[in-house]
């Protein structure tokens, strides 16, 4: 059996102009995982990215703390869906940045909503790829990876979207779980596929054993 880790992005810039920037927090959390990697002898034999800013970031973090440079083939399915154009295509009126715990419980509510009616086919999201196309893009990550064959050692740095979509695809789920699995990856987290020539298996599911000790559990974040 081979072994794959996915690992969502460290902390990025949610309610900011601009979300696609790791924050100092997010690449702490990233060079902690590296360094975690680093002290049990994890070697990797293929790694895989998104090609969005953040996830080249987390990778820098993570390479940091592994001590040596983790070269990277990008792809673009790898990429996470555009939350801006689900949450438009379900509420058209202007939507002001959550400032407040009451901001991001509407934020993340309209979302469910928009990704929900997105899988269903029921809107359009503007500049989005229908959901079978998303989905097409991790399946096709994921082959990739089985093609590497027996007892390869994976790292795929993305984001939750990709990562609970290649769970739902392992695990057959429905939409909704889908939904739910998706908003409760952590900042960093890391999934844990085995796989075989046929198909991949789901090991551990957002684990953060780099932020479990008592001066590392301040880092933990969720968006």
């Amino acid at each position: 059996m081979g072994s794959l880790y996915l690992v969502r992005h460290g902390q990025a810039s949610f309610g900011a102009a601009d979300y696609d920037q790791l924050s100092p927090r997010g690449h702490e959390q990233c060079r902690h995982l590296g360094a975690y990697w680093r002290e049990r002898g994890q070697r990797f034999d293929a790694v895989f990215t998104g090609t969005l800013r953040r996830h080249a970031q987390s990778l820098a973090g993570i390479a940091e703390g592994y001590g040596q440079a983790l070269p990277a083939t990008a792809l673009p399915g790898l990429n996470e869906y555009d939350s801006e154009a689900i949450l438009r295509a379900i509420h058209p009126g202007p939507l002001a940045a959550p400032k407040d715990a009451e901001g991001v419980k509407q934020h993340f509510r309209l979302l469910r909503q928009g990704l929900l009616a997105w899988m269903r086919g029921e809107v359009a999201p503007a500049g989005m790829p229908p959901h079978a196309g998303f989905a097409a893009g991790v399946a096709d990550a994921l082959a990739r990876v089985l093609a590497l064959g027996v007892g390869r050692q994976v790292l795929i740095v993305s984001s939750g979207g990709p990562i609970a979509t290649a769970v739902a695809q392992v695990l057959a789920c429905p939409p909704e779980t889908f939904v739910e699995l998706n908003l409760r990856i952590r900042n960093s987290a890391v999934t844990e596929f085995a796989f075989n020539p046929k198909r991949h298996h789901l090991v551990t599911f957002n684990t953060l054993p780099h932020l479990d000790a008592a001066e590392t559990r301040g880092l933990v974040t969720h968006a």
